[in-house]
């Protein structure tokens, strides 16, 4: 047996936690990671929004996108895109960058990889 293979420890056993392991990014004032980008405002014809970028490093789950309805996995850059007249988390969508740009160009109703004749 290998002297690095790890070994499961019993139940109840008291844990070394590793450098480093339990670090986490510093919040800001909105309980958001420091790290995420500034909130900007845009204006489509949809309507205006508030936009943030979102770095991989600070991405810690997987979300759908709402553009393609694909998963956008943790540790990849997004954006978090909301209403700019709602605030809160109910209105917050996480998009792929080229889907929120892409979004007006798309039939409504229709997603990637949707359609066809059902045949």
């Amino acid at each position: 047996m290998s002297p690095r293979r790890a070994r499961r420890l019993p139940d109840g056993a008291p844990r070394r936690e590793r450098p480093g392991a339990g670090r986490q990014t510093a919040k800001g004032r909105h309980g958001r990671s420091a790290a995420s980008g500034p909130e900007r405002h845009e204006s489509w014809p949809d309507g205006d929004w508030v936009i943030r970028l979102v770095p991989g490093q600070t991405s810690a789950k997987s979300y759908r996108c709402p553009g393609c309805d694909q998963e956008i996995p943790p540790g990849a850059p997004h954006l978090v895109a909301w209403p700019a007249e709602r605030s809160g988390p109910a209105g917050r969508r996480h998009w792929h960058r080229p889907c929120w740009e892409q979004r007006m160009r798309r039939r409504p109703g229709r997603r990637a990889g949707t359609g066809g004749t059902g045949g």
